[in-house]
């Protein structure tokens, strides 16, 4: 029943903002626009389309709000008055009562907030659909002050999720059922993975262990800044954390008045990207432009300053070498190997024909090489993709949604600051020193690394294991002792050989490198 009302509830907020008569008139059909008119009688729609679609979204509640914000980034797909106003969901969310504020934080730390800060202020600077954040003055320990931001979770916010969830769940195995296309975009196991992300968000803890792990992966690249989490005053509900200062990414003339080099920040942009995906496989992934903000400090000028750290995506092993071996392959317009690897992965079945999804992949893709970022539209791209797949029953893998979804809003932001940065070329030079870090002399010697101490402690323990076991059995020493010396030397022979290989395998390497660089770029 719950469902049912939720649901009610959606459709009657779908009339009350006119979104019918939205969509209806976007059709290019003259009965389609005469019906609009008809449904329009008596309500009052004078309001711009945009406020009116960006207030739908915020009464429908945080996972519609959520869709808005990753929408905003996108500016190529949506009209020009519907994209500003969408923005406005990035850091623009009405904000709850500062009393409440002020109530979360006392009765999660047990002390007035008078007691922990020498100022507060109540008036939010950032209004999210999970949290919003104060600033804050701390009191230090050591009697030292420091400028913190203040995030407190919204009150009440699992019911709401729990509803919308449910009824998501409900539409998607009704959608599911409906033909093999739906089942194979597996929409059930998006909404789990949906469900998890949005759980994880309502913990504070959690997101400041994320926001840990990223300083700490980011702290030799030089080019993004993490606040620094003070876990002393972290709670499910409330974090504390250091106040970053920066102007956020999509005022771009304020940025460029400043002095940023602007198409040197888009590339950067990309290559933090590229480095938290395929060299950590631990990446930031809600970068909309209310997250991110470009420090003009003086020590750290031009450097992005990432926040909200809700959600981040993680990659296996295996799912960073696919895809690096893909855009490798799309880089050099390898469709060949793309097809291929689709098969050896198992997103598609085996018995398909390489040559047919060969020439499908190249009639998606080939007409966007070699242009500025302007004119490529990856929405586009991965809406053909998907038709020219359906032929080939490629499997949706939802443990990827996240990298989609962060795909798009680094796309969106990149074609803000530099409409014509080619991707394509800022990324190639970085995904060719990663692979050559996948299959160089190096990999080797760090595999050999983590094995070391497994080694180092069973070697010592050799001898004493091989005394124990002979003085164990003394009648069968001396025909031990000949299986013993017979199997040392096929262990002799074994050695000399695997010694032979490495050489042969590290002369191989060298020579691999040497064509992989003249040859796979």
């Amino acid at each position: 029943m719950s469902r049912l009302f939720r649901g009610a509830y959606i459709v009657w907020i779908a009339l009350r903002y006119g979104m019918d008569e939205l969509l209806l008139t976007s059709l290019d059909r003259h009965w389609l626009r005469v019906v609009a008119r008809i449904v329009s009688v008596g309500r009052n729609l004078e309001a711009p389309r945009g406020q009116r679609m960006r207030e739908a979204l915020e009464r429908l509640g945080p996972i519609f709000v959520k869709f808005g914000q990753v929408l905003s980034t996108r500016r190529d797909l949506l009209p020009q008055d519907i994209a500003d106003e969408f923005a406005r969901l990035q850091d623009r969310v009405p904000p709850f009562s500062p009393d409440v504020a002020v109530a979360s934080i006392e009765r999660a730390f047990g002390r007035p907030v008078g007691e922990i800060f020498s100022s507060f202020e109540r008036e939010p600077v950032a209004s999210a659909s999970i949290a919003q954040v104060h600033f804050a003055t701390l009191k230090g320990r050591d009697g030292q002050e420091r400028d913190v931001a203040v995030k407190v979770l919204r009150p009440d916010m699992l019911p709401v999720i729990e509803k919308d969830l449910s009824l998501m769940r409900m539409l998607a195995g009704w959608v599911e059922s409906l033909s093999a296309d739906a089942r194979r975009l597996k929409p059930r196991e998006v909404v789990a993975e949906f469900d998890k992300y949005l759980h994880d968000e309502l913990d504070l803890v959690r997101e400041a262990s994320s926001a840990a792990q990223l300083r700490r992966n980011m702290e030799g690249l030089n080019l993004v800044m993490i606040p620094e989490m003070i876990w002393d005053y972290c709670q499910s509900d409330v974090i504390v954390m250091e106040r970053m200062k920066g102007v956020p990414v999509n005022q771009i003339e304020r940025l460029r008045a400043a002095g940023v080099d602007i198409p040197k920040l888009a590339r950067d942009g990309v290559t933090i990207f590229f480095t938290q995906v395929f060299r950590d496989g631990f990446f930031h992934a809600d970068m909309h432009p209310g997250n991110i903000q470009i420090s003009l400090a003086p020590d750290t000028f031009g450097r992005y300053i990432a926040l909200d750290f809700g959600i981040v995506g993680t990659l296996t092993e295996f799912d960073k070498e696919y895809l690096a071996q893909n855009f490798a392959a799309f880089f050099r317009r390898d469709y060949k190997r793309v097809a291929e690897l689709h098969i050896e992965s198992g997103w598609v079945p085996a018995s398909t024909r390489v040559d047919e999804m060969e020439a499908a992949i190249r009639s998606v893709c080939e007409p966007y090489f070699d242009r500025p970022l302007k004119e490529i539209s990856l929405g586009m791209v991965l809406m053909r993709l998907f038709q020219a797949s359906r032929r080939f029953d490629v499997e949706i893998q939802p443990q990827l949604v996240l990298l989609k979804k962060t795909l798009l809003n680094v796309e969106g932001l990149g074609r803000q600051l530099d409409p014509d940065l080619d991707l394509w070329h800022t990324a190639k030079p970085f995904l060719e020193t990663w692979m050559m870090e996948q299959m160089g002399p190096q990999k080797l010697i760090n595999e050999l690394k983590d094995q070391a101490p497994r080694y180092a402690k069973l070697l010592p323990d050799l001898p004493r294991l091989l005394h124990d076991y002979l003085k164990q059995n003394p009648a069968d020493n001396r025909r031990e002792l000949e299986q013993l010396i017979a199997e040392q030397r096929r262990t002799n022979r074994l050695l000399q050989g695997l010694i032979y290989g490495g050489i042969g395998f590290a002369l191989g390497l060298i020579a691999m490198q040497v064509i992989l660089r003249v040859r796979l770029f």
